[in-house]
This record gives C-alpha cells, sequence and structure tokens, in this order.
C-alpha cells in the first residue's frame, strides 16, 4: 500500500517547479528601479544613524565635560 501511494504523489522537484511558472517576475526596468531605490534608502538612513551617532557622542562628551 505504501508503494501505491509513494508512486501517485507528484515529486518535490516538480512541485517546485510548478510553483515556479506560477511566478510573475518583474521585468528588467522594475528590478533596476527598485534596486536604486533600496541603494538610496540605504545610504540615506546610514548618513542619518553616522550624523545622530556624531551628535549623541559629543553631547555625551560635553555632559561628561562638566
Amino acid at each position: 500500500m505504501g508503494d501505491i501511494e509513494k508512486a501517485n504523489k507528484p515529486g518535490k522537484l516538480s512541485q517546485i517547479k510548478t510553483e515556479f511558472k506560477k511566478v510573475i517576475w518583474p521585468d528588467q526596468g522594475t528590478v533596476r528601479k527598485e534596486t536604486t531605490a533600496v541603494v538610496v534608502v540605504s545610504v540615506l538612513l546610514g548618513l542619518v544613524i553616522a550624523l545622530l551617532d556624531i551628535v549623541l557622542r559629543y553631547g555625551v562628551d560635553f555632559l561628561i565635560s562638566l
């Protein structure tokens, strides 16, 4: 009975291939725009964090020196 059930079940690889056929892949222009947006936002966020770090460091140093 176990062999019959195994024979009727589709393999994992064929299930994965079926799911990949359902995916709507973005075109190259969309990927480029979204990648650019991610990089720009990441750089801006890094700059904001660096600026906050500098301000807080000088603020703490000032408070310690009092």
